[in-house]
């Protein structure tokens, strides 16, 4: 995990989560052919953002979250040879479960 990788303000580090390899009908989908999944795991968040009169706000996603994100959101970064996404809080559309 990237213990020594803090997000800043309002960002947050998160892990894409895995697709089932084969489609409903059955067929397998190459790894070229695929579309990386929207779904990811949080695993570091940041303390928040400041609002104008000093005032930090927290965030509404915690650690181990699980969260749904837009198609095109995020900076993909590797750490610890491990590839993760850095997502500003507004990018997160939902939170699963």
């Amino acid at each position: 995990m990237a213990v020594n990788f803090r997000p800043l303000h309002d960002r947050v580090l998160v892990q894409r989560l895995g697709d089932d390899e084969q489609s409903a009908g059955g067929i397998i989908i190459p790894d070229s052919a695929k579309e990386k999944p929207q779904k990811a795991k949080v695993v570091r968040v940041g303390p928040g953002r400041t609002d104008k009169d000093g005032k930090t706000i927290g965030l509404d996603v915690q650690d181990g979250d699980t969260i749904l994100f837009g198609k095109y959101s995020g900076a993909e970064v590797k750490v610890d040879g491990e590839e993760y996404l850095i997502l500003r809080e507004d990018e997160i559309l939902a939170v699963i479960g």
